[in-house]
């Protein structure tokens, strides 16, 4: 399981509209190959940046599958307006979690 690391900063005062925006691409990421969930993050010290973390099966799912569908493109016409910068995006996988 690979987790994508989203890192987000979009317009000041576009934030309630990109977390709208989110969550209507929830069925374009649904759709999409070796799709396992996401989760959206907002930012305390910095209310207008966001990680958006995302399961994926595989590596390729993300960066092959995903990116060269029209789920991308649908995820991308959505939120993209909102994107102050592009996303700093990486790819982790764990190595050790706990449970409170």
């Amino acid at each position: 399981m690979i987790t994508e690391i989203a890192q987000i900063d979009v317009k000041p005062g576009t934030e309630k509209d990109f977390e709208a925006a989110v969550a209507k691409a929830r069925a374009a990421f649904g759709r999409s190959k070796g799709f396992h969930g996401f989760e959206l993050h907002r930012s305390i010290e910095k209310p207008q940046r966001y990680r958006l973390m995302v399961k994926w099966e595989t590596l390729e799912n993300h960066t092959v599958d995903f990116r060269g569908s029209e789920n991308f493109t649908e995820w991308r016409g959505l939120v993209g307006q909102y994107f102050a910068a592009p996303p700093d995006v990486e790819h982790t996988e764990t190595v050790l979690t706990s449970a409170g």
